[in-house]
């Protein structure tokens, strides 16, 4: 967050819903792009890929239907799908984990933006 600028963004107000991905999910995304987390940190689009993962408001689980779609602060949209809750293609593992500003559902996998 503090590579890409967003610390003071995502320190205010909000509230803001954000999908954090596991340690494991960013570890996979290493290996699928063949990449360092230096490499990772490094990339022009990171603010944007960090962004992908967080919505202006407080969505909570029970809020989702399936089909529904999310734009986040980077612009684009994510899909929800239910049964098991899904953000486009990862797996929310932990749900409604409450923040200052908002709500943390961890999910398995980083989302790109495509």
């Amino acid at each position: 967050m503090e590579k890409a600028g967003l610390v003071e963004t995502l320190k205010g107000d909000g509230p803001f819903t954000v999908f954090a991905p596991t340690d494991a999910a960013f570890n996979k995304l290493l290996t699928e792009l063949n990449i360092t987390a230096e490499q990772l940190l490094a990339r022009k689009d990171l603010k944007n890929i960090l962004l992908y993962h967080v919505v202006q408001g407080k969505v909570m689980s029970s809020d989702l239907k399936d089909g529904m779609k999310a734009k986040t602060l980077a612009e684009k949209e994510v899909t929800i799908s239910l049964n098991p809750v899904k953000v486009n293609d990862a797996t929310v593992v932990t749900p409604d984990i409450a923040a200052s500003n908002g709500v943390i559902h961890v999910i398995d996998r980083v989302l790109l933006p495509k």
